[in-house]
């Protein structure tokens, strides 16, 4: 199946080229371990800044590579079909959400201290939005940050927040007005701050090898100056990182569903039952068919949203309608790919085994889907 959309050009051939042959060298030969040992080496931030690939899609004048979300979306794709492990690869990617407020509305020196160092590999970031009892109702989010002086005193919680653990900051959404979608503010907060504490680390069904943690904060004095942008203006700049982190979801769907059809057609080919291969039984290709067919609508819908959304247009129903299509996608592919493996698909050495796990966090994160369609229904006027 060809992989390439039809807008990509000299660029993105070179990066994915460039993604490929490091998640072949770096991350391919760990994936199974990763996995199981549910982190990846911190390093590996440092060798993926190195090989120019941690910032892509970041201007260079902040300290990033160039490009687009589309430039992102294919070294994405190269590094979960050739480095087999979806933990990893978002792990690595957790700065694709937690970066671009500050660049977008940050000071040159939070620039300076927070994008930069992040990008060379030298910091992790996080992005910290989601509460124990909020989930994607973000206008009511509770974690309050109480103005003293030069000083917001911040107290609350936040819950399944990727990197979090071994996060170095974090950019994190706090009550700084009054009730809604108005008085809220974005504040980075560095690890080792008083009142910054982990709770622990959570055990997923999926994704293993990224960390995912819940975060307290109890009398945690953050610098005014670490504030993004105006106070009460963080709702906006939450919603202008939407758009794009539903898009890379969506592009990570279509990749995991790719890698799931070419495990599955490869041992349609090679396991014999009855005599002969799977995929001399027309119910197997059939399947394949269908798996095939499905992905290339998915891949069509993410490449015309990303087209749009780079072109400047505003894309929130079309970004909600793309991430339900492609996450719904996945999950039938995955469900597909372990069936054609049969009982060998309910074996973790498995890579089929993973993805099925993996993608199931799709049609929940970022956004829910039902989440999905009100904006859509919203967008659409009825």
């Amino acid at each position: 199946m060809a992989l390439v959309p039809l807008y990509e050009d000299d660029t993105h051939a070179q990066l994915r080229e460039q993604a490929r042959r490091f998640a072949q060298r770096h991350i391919a030969p760990h994936a199974l371990a990763w996995e199981e040992a549910n982190e990846f080496p911190r390093a590996l931030y440092g060798e993926m800044a190195g090989a120019g690939l941690l910032g892509v899609g970041y201007p260079e004048e902040v300290g990033g590579a160039g490009g687009d979300i589309s430039h992102v979306l294919g070294v994405a794709e190269e590094l979960v079909l050739h480095g087999k492990s979806v933990g990893t690869v978002v792990g690595l990617g957790s700065h694709g959400i937690a970066l671009p407020p500050i660049v977008r509305g940050g000071t040159h020196a939070q620039i300076d201290r927070f994008v930069r160092p992040c990008l060379a590999g030298e910091k992790i970031s996080a992005l910290a939005i989601t509460e124990p009892g909020g989930g994607s109702d973000v206008a009511a989010l509770r974690t309050k940050a109480v103005r003293d002086g030069d000083h917001y005193v911040v107290d609350g919680s936040k819950t399944f927040i990727t990197s979090g653990v071994r996060a170095d900051f974090v950019t994190c959404a706090v009550r700084t007005g009054g009730e809604g979608h108005a008085g809220i503010s974005l504040l980075v907060i560095e690890r080792g701050t008083p009142g910054f504490t982990v709770g622990k680390k959570l055990h997923k069904m999926g994704w293993w090898a990224s960390d995912t943690a819940e975060l307290h904060f109890e009398g945690c004095r953050v610098p005014v100056e670490h504030r993004i942008g105006d106070e009460n203006a963080g709702f906006l700049a939450i919603m202008m990182n939407f758009a794009t982190e539903r898009l890379m979801l969506a592009g990570n769907c279509v990749a995991i569903a790719e890698l799931a059809y070419r495990e599955s057609v490869a041992w349609a080919r090679e396991r014999k039952a009855f005599g002969k291969s799977l995929s001399g039984f027309q119910v197997v290709r059939h399947k394949l068919a269908d798996m095939a067919s499905r992905i290339a609508a998915a891949r069509a819908l993410v490449s015309e949203a990303t087209q749009r959304h780079v072109r400047g247009e505003m894309i929130a129903g079309l970004a909600a309608m793309t991430k339900n299509v492609a996450t719904d996608m996945v999950v039938a592919v995955c469900d597909e790919a372990v069936q054609i493996h049969g009982g060998y698909g309910y074996m973790r050495e498995y890579v089929v085994e993973r993805l099925f796990r993996d993608a199931r966090l799709y049609p929940i994160g970022g956004g829910t889907r039902e989440i999905m369609n009100e904006i859509i229904a919203k967008t659409e006027g009825y």
